[in-house]
């Protein structure tokens, strides 16, 4: 497979959205082939910062980076006006914004913007039950308690922090919200939660549960994918074999799992038939999380020639049946990834983090460029 000429046709969808989004940021399409846009307003705007900064690193096209750069700013605004920040998806935010610009160009003025943004997603740790709770205010009913299976991708921006300041604090409260997701998220059987209860005064487990998947005791695929990619990331900095181990039993399921064309549908569990949506975001993220847990195994492991052959197959099928391949009246690069079905929000459409990471898994695997999750 020639990933050249799908990074170079996405990089081409890049430069004709960066004429069309100006200052906004994209967040999923609506059935119209078209993003809708936000302003610095949800939990996506990373995604588009990412993009920016990966087409400038493979490019090095001034214009890029000039938008990249802006992003940015507008990233260290939010910051500044202390806007929609109450939610634990502070690493999405930053690590693919100012934290990238950092990794990239060593500004300072971008470092402490990160190093901010890790303050305000350490606001979420509760000392009592010992967890980044996920949404809401402390003490909330229905969610005072509460972690989900996404956060673990949020966990590098601490584990970041601690290295940049050598205060503890965020890779300690990293590590135990790792090591808790890891106990209660994932499941005997390989499958994982979407989400999970604790009593909040005590840190007691009540039950597993989901928000975007298709039932209770279903497995969400894109929480899966999260958990493959996030607990390869975890293993990266503590070097606990048991967060390997985790992260290569959630990418035994998810491959086992797979219909005939190596992509994901949404749930599962959801009945696997002509109609039920595909979440093509839910395999992009796996493909780079198995990119990364590939990176950690010895040249002797039995399985490592097993998850690259399902990088492999899986990013084939997305660039020659998913992909948009720089089309420009279309301004996604995956078709067919799902927001919430469960919710009926963009069930069978553009979502801008499958975009970033199929952006991402496509890098790793011709340029070894590996995205802005960690110190380079």
């Amino acid at each position: 497979m020639n990933w050249t000429a799908a990074i170079e046709k996405s990089i081409l969808t890049t430069t004709a959205n960066m004429n069309r989004f100006k200052d906004k940021f994209p967040h999923v399409s609506n059935g119209d082939g078209k993003y809708q846009l936000v302003n610095q307003t949800d939990w996506t705007e990373g995604f588009w910062s990412g993009i920016l900064w990966l087409s400038y690193e493979y490019s090095k096209d001034p214009s890029i980076r000039e938008a990249a750069v802006q992003s940015v700013a507008s990233f260290k605004r939010r910051l500044e006006q202390e806007s929609h920040l109450e939610h634990h998806d502070i690493g999405f935010l930053y690590s693919l914004s100012a934290k990238a610009q950092w990794i990239l160009e060593k500004n300072e003025s971008a470092r402490e913007a990160a190093l901010l943004a890790a303050d305000v997603l350490m606001k979420r740790w509760r000392s009592g039950s010992q967890l980044l709770q996920a949404w809401g205010p402390e003490g909330d009913p229905e969610n005072g308690g509460r972690i989900i299976i996404d956060c673990l991708m949020n966990l590098p921006l601490l584990y970041w922090a601690t290295e940049q300041t050598g205060d503890r604090k965020y890779a300690d409260a990293a590590r135990i919200h790792a090591e808790k997701s890891r106990r209660f998220l994932v499941r005997g059987d390989d499958s994982s939660y979407h989400t999970f209860y604790f009593i909040p005064e005590t840190g007691d487990s009540v039950r597993g549960g989901t928000h975007q998947g298709f039932k209770d005791g279903s497995t969400w695929t894109r929480g899966q994918a999260w958990g493959i990619y996030g607990f390869a990331l975890a293993y990266r900095y503590f070097k606990d074999p048991q967060f390997l181990d985790t992260s290569k039993r959630l990418a035994r399921y998810f491959i086992s799992h797979l219909p005939e064309d190596h992509v994901a549908y949404w749930d599962f569990d959801a009945p696997q038939i002509e109609g039920t949506p595909r979440d093509s975001s839910a395999s992009a993220i796996t493909a780079c999380g198995l990119l990364e847990l590939i990176e950690h195994l010895s040249d002797e492991d039995p399985e490592r020639e097993f998850f690259l052959s399902a990088v492999q197959q899986s990013m084939t099928s997305l660039v020659d049946h998913y992909f948009t391949a720089g089309d420009e009246a279309e301004e996604g690069f995956l078709r067919h990834g799902s927001y919430s079905v469960r919710g009926g929000a963009s069930p069978d459409d553009f979502v801008i983090w499958g975009d970033y990471f199929f952006l991402e898994a496509l890098m790793r695997l011709d340029s070894r460029i590996p995205g802005y999750w960690y110190e380079r």
